[in-house]
């Protein structure tokens, strides 16, 4: 693509998303693999078939909808999985797989999730936005006690390249983290493996209890904690999207690849703030460039298929952290800006943000769903106590 299609902010954002989404939870994937099972090759596999889903489907509405629209697996749902799937062989956890993603694709068809976006106030939208982020904006900070050298390397060049040419800050910040890192010899090389990993079928096996106890809570944690924070990402950052259309496509697509490790294709919500923010591109209805970014660098992280995990066991967490809180800064404030905008809403997202921010999960959902649910009885409450 030429650099006029595709600025440079633009290609570093979708860069950093997909970085941060194979950073921050690739491992776990990894885990939830293994718990069912499936032997180094087959986790490969599935690492490319994931890389491929999300590029294409990112890639598709990108373009289709000019909107910067990210998918990513759901990293809850792995999450689950690690604990979930011991005991199952391969071939129940992808009936588990398909079962799961079935009742997504039954969700968008029905058009039941739209029309429950629909109810979410902007502001609190916006609060459980800034309370998903708010950890990734403390990373940025807390590693400075044990990391003192990289992260206030890292977090200097911004603040500097901020003052001077804010566009390319996050490039600064990320060439000064992997200059310190290798100058003290933290990039750990040895153990890379770039060979390419074909996916493989696995037929499934529907075991009815693993269904009920396994299946319904991945789909209750991918809905609650990674497809409703993406399309409150999504209207907190002002664009809107047809909810029910790309439900359907994503979980029909995550359907026809659980077979084959795709167990899991949804909306994304921390690496698409990242996409979403002004550093992105300063023009919000050029943004879109950021995600179709993103969603070649996922097509290449998936021709890499497992290649890419051993990469990012070669750079030090710290720097992967620290980078991805200050590429999270403008929009960690941009959300706390519009939570906080109407003052007969305070209460109710500063309600959702703590919850949120909390991490407490209750039922196999997520902190992001309950601070939803706790928000939202406050603004009732409080909308009604007002009225009256």
């Amino acid at each position: 693509m030429r650099s006029a299609f595709l600025p440079f902010s633009a290609l570093l954002a979708g860069f950093v998303a997909v970085l941060v989404g194979y950073a921050s939870s690739a491992a776990i994937i990894w885990q939830a693999a293994a718990a069912a099972g499936a032997t180094p090759d087959q986790i490969a596999g599935w690492m490319t078939t994931l890389g491929l889903a999300m590029g294409v489907s990112t890639l598709a509405f990108s373009l289709w909808y000019r909107l910067p629209v990210l998918t990513a697996w759901s990293t809850p749902g792995a999450a689950l999985l690690v604990t979930s799937l011991h005991g199952l062989t391969l071939n129940e956890a992808v009936g588990v797989f398909i079962f799961a993603n079935a009742l997504i694709v039954l969700c968008g068809v029905t058009g039941l999730f739209a029309r429950l976006m629909k109810i979410i106030p902007h502001t609190l939208a916006a609060a459980m936005l800034a309370g998903i982020l708010l950890r990734f904006g403390l990373q940025a900070f807390s590693n400075l006690q044990q990391h003192t050298l990289l992260c206030a390397s890292m977090l200097l060049s911004w603040l500097v390249c901020k003052r001077l040419a804010p566009r390319y800050a996050i490039v600064a910040a990320l060439i000064a983290g992997i200059m310190v890192a290798l100058l003290k010899g933290d990039v750990v090389t040895n153990e890379i493996d770039l060979s390419l990993a074909l996916p493989a079928f696995i037929s499934p096996v529907f075991n009815g209890s693993a269904l009920v106890s396994v299946g319904l809570p991945l789909f209750l944690a991918t809905m609650a904690s990674q497809n409703a924070p993406g399309f409150a990402t999504m209207q907190a950052a002002g664009y809107r999207v047809p909810a029910s259309p790309l439900m359907s496509a994503t979980g029909a697509m995550a359907l026809l690849l659980s077979p084959f490790g795709g167990w899991s294709v949804c909306i994304a919500a921390i690496t698409a703030a990242i996409c979403q923010s002004p550093d992105a591109h300063p023009d919000k209805a050029q943004r879109w460039k950021a995600s179709a970014a993103a969603g070649l660098f996922y097509l290449l992280a998936g021709i890499g298929g497992g290649a890419i995990s051993s990469l990012l066991t070669a750079l030090p967490l710290s720097w992967i952290q620290t980078l991805a809180g200050l590429a999270l800064l403008g929009t960690i404030s941009g959300s706390l800006v519009q939570a906080l905008a109407k003052e007969n809403e305070r209460d109710a997202a500063v309600v959702t943000f703590l919850t949120t921010a909390s991490g407490v999960t209750l039922a196999g959902a997520g902190s992001a769903f309950w601070g939803l649910v706790a928000g939202g009885v406050c603004y009732a409450v409080l909308s009604r106590t007002r009225r009256a």
